[in-house]
């Protein structure tokens, strides 16, 4: 039996959340200022600083941007998650 052929559906996946919540948070930090609670301000200045080529995955930035400003501003910051609570469990 040979090996399929990788067709371009085969590469395209999720969105790795990891990757975006980290580099939207050091752009949030980076530029404060510059960064609002609005969506299309936001896909601004996403493509401002960055050179990420899939608008998708800017849009996803700029949306979780919108998510971290309005959550700083109502100081509903989530919780951190204490090492020892989860090695109960793993």
């Amino acid at each position: 039996m040979s090996p399929r052929k990788k067709k371009r559906s085969d590469y395209m996946g999720r969105i790795k959340t990891v990757v975006v919540k980290r580099v939207t948070k050091r752009l949030v930090e980076e530029h404060k200022d510059e960064f609002s609670e609005d969506y299309n301000k936001n896909k601004e200045v996403v493509a401002k600083y960055t050179r990420i080529e899939s608008p998708k995955i800017r849009n996803v930035i700029a949306g979780y941007a919108a998510r971290l400003v309005k959550q700083s501003k109502d100081n509903k910051h989530r919780k951190r998650v204490n090492p020892e609570d989860i090695s109960k469990f793993y």
